[in-house]
């Protein structure tokens, strides 16, 4: 359509120009959930690894250690069923006065953010703010979620009466170049996805 068209608005749009003005703000829905939130997890600068079973969670939480030299350091781990990751990699997580990371698990994948859904159950009463800067986080493609509002539905359907207080979302995941008032308020994670196929 030409720009006098449009300035002026003589003539009708064709069926093509109606199209393209229709779906110039809508989200892609044509993707698979997985897909769309691999996409904007990357876009948002989260590091994805996928897996196919227990074992490689171990061997890719593994590399990761390896990567960033995070050795005979001290995590931050508030979920038992995580301590064996930690115990195997002789890791310090009691009560550590300097993490270098969190390892934790999370309530939601967010596809239509690329943003990870926690509660209390994984961070207890801690903003992101007050968390380790690098976060390895163990996820299941099960928890694969299109919007916040499925998030939010699956959690009252989950835990039925013992709601989880603290239910936030970390977006970012690497240092925006030019602030803008949509970070505004937001920490960037170094964070890195250990996503299990269970499904």
């Amino acid at each position: 359509m030409s720009l006098f068209k449009k300035i002026f608005g003589t003539g009708e749009l064709s069926g093509e120009d109606k199209n393209q003005e229709a779906h110039a703000y809508l989200p892609d829905q044509e993707l698979p959930v997985d897909e769309l939130f691999m996409t904007n997890f990357r876009k948002n600068g989260g590091k994805f690894i996928y897996c196919d079973n227990l074992g490689e969670i171990h061997e890719q939480f593994l590399n990761v250690l390896e990567e960033n030299d995070w050795f005979e350091c001290e995590a931050l781990c508030f979920e038992p069923k995580l301590y064996t990751l930690l115990d195997e990699n002789r890791l310090l997580y009691n009560k550590p006065a300097n993490p270098k990371f969190i390892l934790a698990t999370c309530e939601f994948l967010v596809a239509d953010e690329g943003a990870i859904l926690f509660s209390s159950n994984q961070i207890k009463q801690n903003k992101p703010n007050e968390l380790p800067d690098n976060m390895v986080i163990y996820a299941t493609t099960s928890q694969l979620m299109a919007s916040k509002g499925d998030c939010l539905r699956n959690i009252k359907k989950k835990y039925d009466k013992d709601y989880p207080t603290n239910i936030t979302a970390i977006k970012y995941f690497e240092k925006a170049k030019e602030e803008d008032f949509l970070h505004y308020g937001s920490v960037a994670k170094n964070l890195y996805l250990l996503l299990l196929e269970d499904l």
